[in-house]
């Protein structure tokens, strides 16, 4: 047995239990391999097959070996192999990342088959390791697995609400059916502090703007992942909430004291740590009070290595960001990035841009002597450690899922009840006027439906503004639908000016509204015909700042379904707003001023 803290051991039994409620197989943190036994797999490795540990790499198709021709020639394009199965045999890889855009999830049989089939290509190989795979399951707006399988609201959504219980409870029953489908890394939840109303990365991915409220949240939040045997992610290291810059376009620049580091941002890693998270994702951003060098965290030695290993006492495994985001190749060519990472303190690496290009430049390093065998031993003994955690030595029990096992747990009746529930209580009501809100079917039983319909194919039953209509329908609300998108022309505006004339009500959805928008003034043409107005942010709660003109404006926080169903029976008085705001909404005419402080929220 590898040496565990007491904290660690003892949140693995409460793990175990609270797992086993949930029909999910326990952590075995204490069953596993022993170090000594890891080691010696090591010692055994090719240099080749542990530098293909260290990478966790994206893959086309929905079948290990038997992918559609599409999918084949995009991993001839950008991998030079065929086939998932290719892909294992000539790079040994230590993980695997699923995405939509890679064809990798359809439905949950074929997900299950598709990790069946990776795990079986890695059981073929000299060394059998076990492969770790992983996507991003955050809920709201990040999800990679659709329906039929559960999904949650979003952190943001879940600071709302600000229950640790259900913030854990949603960890455990998605992590449950990850589990099921044979996903065995989560990278969620993101630990970041939003401060910032313009990040245009994070936003509505954070639990909110005060620290200590997100540190809570994230520490029950992996607590209920891991507690269903599945690896939680921690991100972005060191914090990525006040950025104005998308890392996946650009260096953002992170102007923090460190004293406001260690106030803001610190908080959150530090209670993943405390709560026993088994991994960290790092952040491409620079803060130069963390590492005057100005490197980017993810190929930063004072960050990674100095403060999350060194200053806070983490021994987990740390991953990279995406090493294809421009944040980590603006400073630094493709074939640098891996080796200044691993001497920074990665572990893992994450989905570089060219696979053989990365994995060359560290087989070359170890050759040159710029890295030494050993240091390559230091991260693969903590990746083998977590995949001796996770079950993945003990057997084809742990290591193969199974279609029976799909359908008693992924989408079951009691998870979406409880999804249901949960997102309840995250809805918040921030405009009330006269008290428009909940609409009456006797007063208001005819109502317009505008609005944006951002984009989610296997993550709703429609556009938002079809399933709003339909959530309306269903409480016996009669709804016209006319999706005005997020920039509406004059001509758009004049129908639904028109559409809106002998309607009892309005319900607008609104997505990321600024000032002079086309949606602005879609709201306030609206709202001048005298027909009552609600306007529901799809997004980010900061919208209301620029939609004076509305009668009543709920945050919604998502364009998922169980959001939007959620927001409808509370504007329909079926549900009563309890969400609260986890961040300050700023003035539209004088951001120096707060409109609506955090904790702010109105009740019926």
């Amino acid at each position: 047995m590898h040496h565990l803290s007491r904290r660690t051991l003892l949140a693995a039994t409460t793990a175990g239990v609270a797992a086993t409620a949930l029909g999910a197989a326990p952590a075995q943190a204490s069953k596993g391999p022993s170090d000594q036994a890891l080691k010696k797999i090591i010692s055994g490795m090719t240099l080749e097959e542990k530098v293909g540990q260290l990478f966790v790499m994206r893959v086309y198709g929905h079948s290990a070996d038997a992918p559609d021709q599409a999918d084949i020639d995009a991993n001839l394009k950008e991998i030079g192999v065929r086939t998932a199965d290719e892909l294992i045999d000539k790079y040994k890889l230590g993980g695997i990342i699923y995405f939509q855009w890679a064809h990798n999830v359809r439905d949950p049989h074929q997900i299950a088959d598709l990790s069946n089939g990776i795990q079986r290509a890695g059981q073929r190989q000299p060394s059998r390791i076990p492969l770790l795979i992983a996507t991003d399951q955050e809920h709201g707006i990040v999800c990679r697995v659709g329906k039929p399988a559960t999904l949650f609201p979003g952190a943001m959504a879940l600071g709302a609400g600000g229950s640790h219980s259900d913030a854990r409870k949603a960890g455990q029953i998605a992590g449950a059916e990850l589990r099921a489908l044979g996903i065995v890394q989560d990278y969620a939840p993101d630990a970041d502090v939003n401060v910032n109303p313009a990040n245009p990365v994070i936003g509505v991915r954070s639990f909110g703007a005060d620290p200590d409220a997100v540190a809570g949240l994230v520490a029950a939040q992996v607590k209920g992942y891991q507690s269903a045997n599945i690896a939680s992610t921690a991100k972005h290291f060191p914090g990525h909430g006040d950025t104005a810059t998308d890392s996946h376009t650009g260096l953002p620049v992170i102007t923090h004291t460190r004293e406001q580091w260690e106030r803001l941002d610190r908080p959150s890693f530090e209670a993943a740590i405390a709560a026993g998270i088994d991994s960290i994702m790092t952040a491409h951003i620079v803060v130069p009070a963390l590492d005057p060098a100005e490197d980017p965290a993810t190929l930063s030695r004072p960050i990674l290595t100095g403060i999350l290993r060194e200053q806070l006492g983490y021994d987990g495994v740390v991953i990279t960001d995406s090493l294809g985001m421009e944040g980590v190749r603006t400073k630094y060519g493709d074939e640098r990035v891996p080796v200044l990472a691993l001497q920074a303190g990665v572990d893992q690496l994450l989905n570089p841009p060219t696979l053989d290009v990365s994995w060359n430049a560290l087989l070359n390093a170890v050759k040159s002597g710029e890295l030494t065998e050993a240091r390559l031993d230091e991260s693969i003994l903590r990746v083998l450690r977590l995949k001796a955690k996770l079950g993945l030595f003990k057997g084809a029990k742990e290591l193969y899922v199974s279609h029976s096992g799909v359908d008693r747990t992924v989408g079951t009746a009691a998870h979406l009840a409880a999804a249901d529930r949960i997102a309840e209580r995250t809805t918040t009501l921030l405009v009330n006027k006269e008290k428009l809100l909940p609409l009456s079917r006797r007063t208001h039983r005819n109502v317009l439906v505008l609005g944006a319909n951002p984009a989610s194919p296997s993550l709703s039953d429609g556009p938002p503004t079809t399933v709003i209509g339909a959530a309306l329908t269903e409480r016996g609300f009669s709804a016209t639908v006319l999706a005005t998108g997020t920039a509406p022309s004059q001509a758009v505006i004049d129908q639904a000016v028109a559409a809106a004339a002998g309607k009892d009500a309005v319900v607008i959805g609104t997505y990321n509204v600024t000032a002079g928008s086309a949606q602005q003034k879609l709201v306030n043409a609206v709202a001048a015909t005298g027909v009552p107005v609600v306007t529901l942010s799809l997004r980010n709660p900061y919208d209301v700042a620029q939609l004076g003109a509305a009668d009543a404006h709920v945050a919604a926080y998502s364009w998922i379904d169980v959001e939007l169903r959620a927001a409808v029976r509370v504007l329909t008085g079926a549900a009563k707003p309890r969400g609260r705001l986890p961040v300050p909404v700023q003035r539209a005419d004088d951001p120096a001023q707060v409109l609506y402080p955090i904790g702010y929220g109105l009740r019926y």
